[in-house]
């Protein structure tokens, strides 16, 4: 992932032509097409990383609706589009979560709970389906950091260590499998003992040299200082001793709207209404992607990546009159 933002890279005043919230495959497009409009372009979103849903949820399954692409792997896509984003030197602030948006003449001024203001000429909410907040596992909280992880979006971190991923679900069994070839060892713990992954996968988990522990749940983690085993227990009162450098905790996500609901911006069905330009029920604030709500709506990423065209489009002819609505060819650029 050379190249690719994880960590804040603005202080707590920036000015840009163009705010984009969120990092995941839409709001990158968008940075990316703001800057072959000519707008200066600041990313801001809550998640430590660029990616949104894909890297928090499944960096390692192949995606097959993006044109280009008869496949290509969630986290490489991630990076493609943040490599295409940063030809125009994008200002990234990650690990902000936008709390307010206020007018401010001709613009809006966007506060963030890291304590950043970002001024911009417009908006573009490319917010996925809201904030992901990890579903946290109920012991060993304090190894966070420490061994203790929700997500893995690079596999190689692991390497040579023994893994303990807790969950039943797609994310938990797609990790497991990702990293029995090159982990030391591999055991999935989870409470019940049907998953909730497809059946195909659950099938390649029980063939492979995955160890499944079922019914059981973590009772204990414990290390000097990092994580070094995990105690894991049925309702019957069996333990199992495991060593372990890295839990991973695939508990699933929380989708929440978050302070979006607080905007003044007109909502239907959990989602931001907008109309054909991408506009929404507030000026200079414009939505794309999955957050977005219009008639005849369907969620795909790649109609996400229109999306993103579309309003910045608009939103270029909004902040300076003088351009066209039309783009022009990007091979003339």
């Amino acid at each position: 992932m050379s190249g690719v933002p994880t960590a804040t890279g603005a202080g707590p005043e920036v000015s840009v032509d163009l705010l984009v919230i969120g990092a995941g495959p839409t709001g990158l497009y968008g940075a990316y097409y703001a800057g072959f409009r000519g707008l200066s372009v600041a990313v801001v979103d809550a998640l430590p990383e660029v990616g949104g849903q894909i890297t928090a949820l499944y960096p390692e399954k192949l995606v097959y609706d993006v044109a280009g692409f008869p496949a290509v792997r969630g986290q490489d896509l991630v990076d493609r589009l943040a490599e295409q984003a940063g030809r125009w030197n994008p200002t990234y602030l990650l690990g902000h979560g936008v709390t307010r948006l206020d007018d401010a003449g001709e613009g809006i001024v966007a506060t963030t709970d890291a304590g950043a203001r970002i001024t911009a000429g417009a908006v573009l909410v490319c917010g996925g389906i809201g904030n992901f907040v990890p579903r946290e596992l109920p012991v060993g909280s304090d190894y966070l950091g420490r061994g203790l992880r929700y997500f893995v979006p690079r596999l190689g971190e692991l390497a040579g260590q023994d893994v303990v991923v807790v969950g039943g679900g797609d994310s938990a069994l797609d990790w497991a499998l990702s990293l029995e070839p090159i982990a030391s060892s591999v055991t999935v713990v989870h409470r019940r003992t049907r998953f909730r992954a497809h059946e195909r996968t659950v099938e390649q988990v029980h063939a492979s040299s995955v160890r499944v522990l079922t019914p059981y749940e973590v009772e204990k983690i414990s290390g000097d200082g990092a994580v070094s085993e995990v105690v894991a227990a049925n309702s019957d009162g069996d333990r199992v001793s495991l060593p372990a450098q890295s839990v991973v905790a695939a508990l699933g996500f929380i989708a929440d709207l978050g302070p979006i609901e607080q905007w003044g911006l007109e909502l239907r069905r959990r989602r931001i209404l907008v109309d054909r330009t991408m506009r929404t029920s507030r000026q200079r604030v414009f939505a794309a992607g999955d957050i977005a709500d219009h008639d005849g709506k369907v969620s795909l990423i790649s109609i996400g990546f229109g999306e993103a065209a579309l309003a910045v489009n608009h939103i270029a002819a909004l902040l300076d009159p003088a351009r066209s609505l039309t783009p022009g060819h990007s091979s003339d650029a």
